[in-house]
């Protein structure tokens, strides 16, 4: 890691930071910004916690055999235990078992393997943490020890 000072410049239509021998500029916008609460879901009341980086290598590993076109991955939850499952024609079928932390009503939500593992993967904590409604509802994934920082994800049907 390395320091260097960084030289703000703004005017009325565009902003530019200068470090080095680099220069970035953007061009600002004129507006309000998006009310991103919106799509912020609430009243998902089932919890899930799980360990990051067993979470990730298990959905990484069921996903290999996912179909490329939709590289779904079916989430069976279960009281302590998530089954995670993905199937195509050509490769056949891939099932793994993990312990979690789950107290609620049996639930099967499927998910574009991508997308799961690009925001698994974000969590730097320990501990991963899943608010949800139900399979067809958004599911809001989240630090167990830092809720503040929240990702919303679409499932998908499987």
């Amino acid at each position: 890691e390395t320091t260097a000072d960084i030289a703000v410049g703004l005017s009325e239509t565009k902003i530019r930071f200068s470090f080095e021998d680099t220069v970035l500029t953007s061009k600002l916008i004129d507006g309000t910004f998006p009310d991103y609460q919106r799509v912020i879901p609430e009243g998902n009341d089932k919890k899930l916690d799980v360990e990051t980086k067993g979470f990730a290598a298990a959905v990484d590993r069921v996903s290999a055999i996912s179909s490329e076109k939709s590289r779904a991955v079916k989430l069976n939850i279960a009281s302590g235990i998530l089954t995670l499952s993905a199937s195509s024609p050509e490769d056949g079928r891939a099932t793994e078992e993990i312990e979690v932390d789950y107290q609620g009503d049996v639930l099967e939500v499927g998910f574009n393997a991508g997308y799961l593992l690009d925001i698994v993967r974000q969590i730097e904590g320990s501990n991963a943490r899943m608010l949800m409604a139900d399979a067809a509802s958004p599911t809001i994934f989240s630090e167990v020890d830092d809720p503040g920082v929240l990702y919303v994800l679409m499932p998908m049907r499987v």
